[in-house]
């Protein structure tokens, strides 16, 4: 029987980076990585449109963790251990340039995510690092102070020490961690899309907005409301919207739009920096300044693109060659209620091909966040989105991921 001082479960971006840096902590041990594919860091590979978003240029702990619907409290500590300017300095390290782009989102100077997938490979190579592709592990039991793992070509090896960095929960990571009497947060889809059919917007496929405020609400079993809250760009699409306040709704609303089989309402705020108020005078002022200029063709201050504009105009019931004197005030507070809070219904999710992301996974009250050690089984760690940690879009998914497989490294080198 072969004995690994550590073997990693999941050939994916943490299970490299926490085989790596232990191997780098300790060059003494001997290192197993088993993928039950024939892919090796597949998500990499397709990440960011096929770039790798592999980190974000924010660089404060505190501010750092508000990009996490889940985990937020458990990765401030980590955090000050190894954050995205470690992230990038491993990287320029071991030969890869990186390059930041104005939204904070940090890139291969390469922009081609076979630049990290080959570079932590390689490392892998380099450290000697042993990899079993098209494998997985049936069974892990504990016993005798070492782990029994039974592959799934029949064979059994044993190891000191265990991380599982699976991606996410499939039915053979949750069988495994479950054995150990880990509790598992059902796993569902964050980072997705709306569907909405709604002649406000339909036909105006790619049109943007730069800034929009999204709500939406909930009411729990003990009818109490739930509302979670998203500003930032929005993007019109053919099924509906997208964009990074969108992205940002779903994954804070996650578990609740679930629960509602991703049908529900939300609230958009076409123009959040104008208080309602303001947008009401200033339609009154539109009436009594341009009475004999038609409403569809002013789109005040540019507030909007004007196809939109004429869209939100015609929903309130407002003709396409109506002036603003032929409209009454009644018609403009209906107007403003159009452009400030928008009801549309959700029909469905769509998803977001550059990231995909679960909510859910290993219990994080079952974790030590200083080693990544399991509380209820020593010499078992976890790291990467198989705990109950999802992050915004931008490169917080894969930041949460170094940094979870590094601080585990650093206790199983030690």
């Amino acid at each position: 029987m072969d004995n690994f001082d550590l073997v990693v479960i999941g050939g994916g971006a943490a299970g490299f980076f926490a085989a790596v840096s232990a191997k780098t902590k300790n060059s003494n041990l001997n290192i197993l990585i088993i993928e039950k594919s024939n892919k090796l860091l597949s998500k990499v590979l397709v990440s960011g449109g096929g770039r790798c978003n592999l980190t974000h240029a924010c660089y404060e702990p505190a501010k750092l963790v508000e990009n996490y619907p889940r985990g937020s409290k458990e990765l401030l500590g980590p955090f000050f251990q190894f954050q995205p300017a470690d992230t990038i300095e491993w990287f320029d390290g071991h030969g890869v340039k990186t390059k930041v782009e104005k939204d904070g989102r940090v890139f291969p100077a390469s922009d081609k995510s076979s630049t990290i997938a080959n570079c932590l490979m390689d490392q892998a190579t380099k450290l000697n690092i042993r990899v079993y592709e098209n494998s997985h592990a049936n069974s892990i039991n504990y016993q005798s102070k070492k782990f029994e793992i039974h592959l799934s070509n029949n064979s059994v090896i044993s190891a000191n020490k265990v991380l599982i960095a699976t991606g996410g929960i499939s039915k053979n990571a949750h069988e495994l961690i479950d054995n150990f009497g880990h509790t598992i947060i059902p796993p569902v889809p964050s980072l997705f899309t709306f569907n909405i059919q709604d002649p406000r917007i339909e036909g105006l496929l790619g049109i943007s907005v730069p800034e929009v405020e999204l709500k939406i609400s909930f009411i729990s079993t003990k009818n109490k409301s739930k509302e979670f809250i998203s500003k930032g760009p929005l993007l019109i699409t053919h099924w509906g919207i997208s964009g990074p306040a969108v992205l940002k709704l779903s994954a804070l609303a996650a578990r609740y739009l679930h629960e509602e089989n991703y049908k529900s309402t939300v609230s958009i705020d076409w123009i959040p920096q104008i208080p309602k108020t303001e947008v009401l005078n200033y339609l009154y002022e539109e009436k009594k300044i341009h009475p004999k200029k038609k409403a569809e063709s002013t789109n005040i201050n540019g507030w909007m693109p004007s196809r939109l504009w004429k869209r939100l105009i015609h929903a309130t019931g407002i003709q396409a060659d109506q002036t603003w004197g032929e409209i009454s005030n009644t018609k403009l507070q209906k107007f403003s209620e159009q452009l400030k809070n928008g009801i549309f219904n959700i029909s469905g999710k769509g998803i977001f091909k550059e990231e995909f992301v679960t909510c859910g996974g290993v219990k994080l009250s079952e974790v030590n966040f200083k080693t990544m050690e399991s509380k209820i089984q020593p010499g078992l760690y976890f790291a990467g989105e198989i705990l109950d940690i999802d992050g915004l879009t931008g490169g917080f998914n894969f930041q949460s991921a170094w940094t979870t497989a590094w601080i585990a490294a650093q206790s199983i080198g030690n």
